[in-house]
């Protein structure tokens, strides 16, 4: 875009204040458009409850109070000299914090534009007056059996928007037709943010949900979660041994620890060989999210089950942070091999054995891979490249 623009994002940043990795698939977005030269502001209106990690699946009584959760969105966006552009909805009281009662509604007035990024707007027809909506979904799949099935809710939330996104660049034909055009785009990656000259470690590493939310059945076929893949690649660590892998996951995920004398899902992985630590320990925020990827030799991952059977060609915004800096990733296709040069950088695995093969392949010529990561994290998902594609089609269509 040659002119400047007011654009809003979207996003969760607050709701998951102890989930650093989850501040950067929005961050990514609001500096890449600053960056540009946009006028940029972010607004977190979710309805959803701020996430504890004490239990995924209560609403913890730490969450009645919105003060960390305030702050810690008022810190970052005060760290990227956003300290007046944002505005946060506790809730639980309908209670907003930061942009006032006068400066947002004069901001919906006047944007131009509004990136809804995971659809995460409870209510996004509240926003209409903004001249555009973009809807960007960032889980393929699920999204679109969501949406033609009967939730009417998540349907008519999508239908609210006058352009939709999806990452899932090459969705299988398996998959119901929604009546929606999805434009495929990546993740945009700041790459500058992730520009590292730190040393790393000698282990490959992973931030990952074990289960992000129930699986679903569409036409007698399941979609499911990263359970059910990493579930094909459990003896990984002692194919490869001495290579290190670890898995940052979160606690309420798995067992971690247990009342009868059987193993846990934690003993059980460690007697496997995997390294597993405690995401909320080892990076619960923006800064150490970053630091601990930059400190990993590369990724090793599995994907979604739903990801990997529905052919979607997704490729994760976290896989393309490790690319940016300068870290090779190896992580299970789930088409994205038709859309991105694989081989160099990026080594994708459908088998055991493959991915046995793509670590073996990268210890062996790491500097080659390093080298070839950051090129495709230049060419392929460059903030600037992949932003200003986005808001030509958005603004032109």
């Amino acid at each position: 875009m040659n002119s400047a623009l007011r654009i809003i994002v979207t996003g969760l940043i607050a709701q998951h204040r102890s989930l650093g990795g989850v501040a950067w698939d929005y961050l990514n977005f609001v500096l890449g458009l600053k960056r540009l030269g946009h006028d940029v502001f972010y607004i977190e209106d979710s309805g959803a409850w701020p996430y504890t990690c004490n239990d995924a699946t209560s609403k913890d009584p730490a969450a009645y109070d919105p003060r960390q959760t305030v702050e810690y969105l008022q810190m970052i966006m005060t760290e990227f000299g956003l300290s007046n552009k944002w505005a946060y909805r506790f809730p639980i009281k309908s209670e907003w914090f930061g942009l006032s009662e006068w400066n947002r509604t004069e901001l919906l007035r006047s944007a131009d534009l509004l990136i809804n990024v995971s659809g995460t707007l409870e209510r996004p027809e509240r926003y209409r007056s903004v001249r555009r909506l973009v809807y960007v979904d960032t889980d393929p799949v699920f999204t679109q059996i969501d949406i033609a099935g009967a939730n009417s809710d998540a349907r008519d939330r999508v239908n609210t928007h006058d352009i939709h996104f999806t990452v899932g660049e090459c969705l299988g034909a398996d998959l119901p037709v929604t009546g929606h055009h999805w434009y495929p785009t990546k993740h945009p990656i700041v790459r500058r943010e992730w520009d590292c000259r730190v040393r790393h470690q000698n282990t490959f590493t992973t931030v990952m949900n074990w289960t992000s939310y129930a699986s679903i059945i569409y036409r007698g076929r399941m979609y499911g979660q990263k359970d059910i893949e990493f579930a094909k690649f459990v003896n990984l660590p002692k194919k490869v041994f001495p290579t290190t892998l670890e898995v940052a996951l979160h606690k309420p995920d798995i067992t971690w620890s247990s009342n009868d004398q059987r193993p846990t899902q934690l003993e059980r992985l460690k007697q496997l060989g995997w390294q597993v630590v405690d995401a909320t320990e080892v990076c619960p925020d923006f800064n150490s999210y970053r630091r601990y990827i930059q400190q990993s030799k590369g990724e090793w991952s599995v994907a979604k089950n739903g990801y990997v059977d529905g052919k979607s060609g997704w490729f994760s915004g976290r896989s393309g942070c490790y690319l940016a800096a300068g870290r090779p990733v190896i992580v299970q296709d789930t088409g994205f091999s038709q859309v991105l040069p694989v081989g160099e950088g990026i080594l994708p695995f459908n088998t055991l054995e493959e991915a046995e093969a793509a670590i073996r392949e990268v210890q062996s010529n790491y500097g080659r891979h390093a080298k070839a990561a950051q090129g495709l994290a230049e060419a392929y998902f460059d903030s600037d490249k992949v932003l200003n594609r986005l808001l030509e089609i958005s603004m032109n269509n």
